[in-house]
């Protein structure tokens, strides 16, 4: 295990610096939406916070912190801080999987499908699509994390942004609880998913849905992606460990221990399991601890898309 003092020390350094946890600039990160043709404006901005453009870079880290845990290197993370950004993030950049890259850029390209066929009326701006923060929250740092988000916060103030439609749980949490409550600024924040209005037959194929801890206890959404689900013909398998009882897939431990993060997920996986069901996941977060833990699973933006 490493000690949470210099992975929250790292991360807080790179995000007051390059506005990433990655220390990867914007630019390298964030190129899903070209060639898309989107529209900019609408009555609401599709905002990523671009979680799913960052699996990539989790992964790359993850398989160093892998390497070195409980070793004597583990000791020695907070020297990272002195190596210059702009070196660190081209490394992590080209350390970086393209296929995960690809995959990224496919599940938001896959959102952007459904709201479309759903009618939606949004727009996407680069330029305001930001990371929320919301990693230095979970790990204890509100001073951090306070700076950053009024950074983005009032970034969309002046844009003239008043709702915003999310794609994950973090940051849809971030926007929708922690910005009202510690900055006083709200916006009307509503998910992909709760914006899908769909229909179609798919045969009452049946799924089992991993709810993320933030959809499923905080937020309580866990009804809406099922209703999405079911519009299309899907039927979602019965799970006790589910919505507001759901159990973590074992993610968010990934920065301070993989080994711990590696057994959570197992334990998951076993659960998710064993109906012999696809397992569908709505979180990038999630979808890949659950994919390194050997799950069968896929995010829900791919099979609300497929079955259009």
């Amino acid at each position: 295990m490493y000690a949470p003092k210099d992975i929250v020390e790292l991360l807080a350094d790179n995000v007051r610096k390059t506005m990433s946890p990655f220390g990867v600039s914007k630019g390298r990160v964030n190129g899903w939406w070209k060639g898309q043709d989107l529209p900019r404006d609408g009555k609401a901005l599709l905002f990523t916070g671009l979680m799913y453009q960052f699996v990539p870079y989790i992964e790359a880290t993850t398989r160093q912190l892998e390497r070195f845990e409980d070793t004597a290197w583990a000791g020695r993370l907070g020297w990272a801080r002195l190596a210059p950004k702009f070196l660190a993030g081209l490394g992590l950049d080209l350390l970086a999987s393209a296929e995960s890259k690809r995959k990224a850029a496919e599940h938001l390209r896959d959102i952007v499908k459904v709201l479309r066929a759903s009618g939606a009326d949004f727009g996407y701006r680069p330029e305001l699509d930001a990371y929320s923060g919301i990693l230095l929250y979970d790990l204890g740092d509100q001073e951090n994390f306070e700076r950053h988000a009024r950074i983005v916060a009032e970034s969309l103030q002046q844009a003239g942004i008043e709702r915003i439609i999310t794609v994950d749980p973090h940051t849809t949490y971030a926007l929708k609880v922690l910005y009202p409550k510690h900055l006083g600024i709200s916006f009307a924040v509503r998910t992909y998913f709760e914006e899908a209005s769909l229909t179609g037959d798919r045969g009452g194929e049946t799924l089992v849905l991993h709810d993320p801890c933030f959809y499923g206890r905080y937020l309580e959404l866990s009804d809406a992606p099922r209703r999405a689900l079911a519009g299309l013909g899907y039927q979602c398998a019965d799970l006790r460990e589910s919505g507001a009882f759901t159990s973590c897939c074992g993610g968010p431990a990934e920065s301070i221990s993989p080994r711990l993060s590696a057994e959570i997920g197992a334990r998951r996986v076993e659960t998710l399991g064993g109906s012999g069901a696809q397992i569908v996941s709505m979180c990038p977060i999630c979808l890949n601890n659950l994919e390194k833990s050997g799950a069968n699973v896929v995010d829900l933006s791919s099979v609300l898309a497929r079955g259009l």
